[in-house]
């Protein structure tokens, strides 16, 4: 499958302030989260959009990543479940800290609620703060990739939020007939029909 993928960039803060979220939906950052939960999320939300690399990592690998100093994880909630996450992972560089926004997305009960753009905003807002909550130089760029394989809205949702394009490739990449979708990426049996 011929698979498009566009790294965007800010360097500097959006001008204004995320918006509210809706009432019923709040937005914690997940300071006690293990690589169970770590893994929970990234196939609850990645299922359908084959985020596939990550399934097959060993528990050590996923405590490993969440060792990054200063990396957080910002989980949306709704009547208690998550609707979805994002995962800010800091790198210092001679110019200051680069945060990438490693992965984010909504769950499929998040979808179609408007919440994408708002989870994005509050997240871009994190990023931009994250020394202020972690020993790390200022940050100097926020930046994420995407690809052909993510939701439609995805590029156009990073764009609408001031994220610009710095970077476009095309490769082929052997991917299964279909995403496994959550229930078999969080370790489920497949559909005996």
């Amino acid at each position: 499958m011929r698979v498009t993928t566009w790294s965007l960039q800010m360097l500097q803060p959006a001008a204004r302030a995320p918006r509210p979220l809706p009432d019923g939906v709040r937005l914690e950052r997940a300071d006690g989260i293990t690589p169970e939960y770590a893994r929970f999320l990234y196939a609850l939300v990645g299922g359908n959009w084959y985020w596939l690399d990550r399934l097959r990592w060993s528990r050590e690998q996923w405590a490993e990543e969440l060792a990054v100093p200063g990396r957080e994880f910002w989980v949306l909630y709704s009547e208690g479940v998550p609707l979805g996450y994002l995962h800010l992972h800091p790198v210092v560089q001679a110019d200051g800290t680069h945060v990438e926004i490693r992965y984010f997305g909504l769950a499929e009960q998040g979808l179609g609620r408007r919440l994408g753009g708002l989870l994005l905003e509050h997240g871009i807002t994190a990023a931009w703060s994250i020394a202020e909550r972690a020993e790390l130089p200022v940050v100097v760029r926020v930046w994420v990739h995407t690809c052909s394989l993510d939701g439609a809205a995805a590029l156009t949702n990073y764009q609408a939020r001031g994220l610009e394009i710095f970077a476009t490739e095309e490769a082929d990449e052997e991917l299964p007939e279909a995403p496994p979708g959550p229930w078999v990426a969080a370790g489920g049996p497949a559909s005996t029909e």
